[in-house]
């Protein structure tokens, strides 16, 4: 089962332009990374930019509009995800509770949908999407 834990970092919200993480807390958190490859079950990690270098686009009324970062209604936001690939929902709960994070952080563990998931119908108006999630990562 593939789980996506997203990093919420508590005043994340409100970080200016460039504001990066300390070099401790990144060699800890490498420590972290290690053990999830080591252990066989990371397929991905990323940080992310401060909400302030980001944008939002909204679809009320079916029209596209764009805001620019920072988003002043926010109350939480992402500071980065790993996604995992585990036995289980206990087994990924039990990998985020040995993430190095601080008191103002938060780790929210969720699985992700999988084709099966889904009942036939939408499974073939989705079809091609497994061969999609092979990306363009060399764009």
């Amino acid at each position: 089962m593939r789980f996506m834990m997203l990093m919420i970092p508590r005043g994340y919200e409100t970080a200016t332009p460039g504001t990066m993480p300390e070099a401790d807390a990144v060699a800890q958190m490498m420590k972290y990374n290690q053990a999830l490859q080591d252990a066989g079950i990371l397929l991905s990690c990323d940080g992310l930019h401060p909400p302030s270098m980001g944008a939002r686009v909204t679809f009320q009324g079916g029209k596209p509009r764009v805001s620019d970062g920072p988003f002043a209604e926010a109350k939480e936001v992402l500071g980065g995800y790993w996604m995992i690939n585990v036995r289980s929902r206990a087994e990924a709960i039990e990998w985020a509770s040995l993430c190095p994070a601080g008191d103002n952080e938060i780790i929210e563990v969720r699985q992700v949908q999988e084709m099966e998931d889904f009942p036939a119908d939408v499974q073939q108006a989705a079809a091609g999407f497994e061969t999609m999630q092979g990306g363009s990562a060399g764009r």
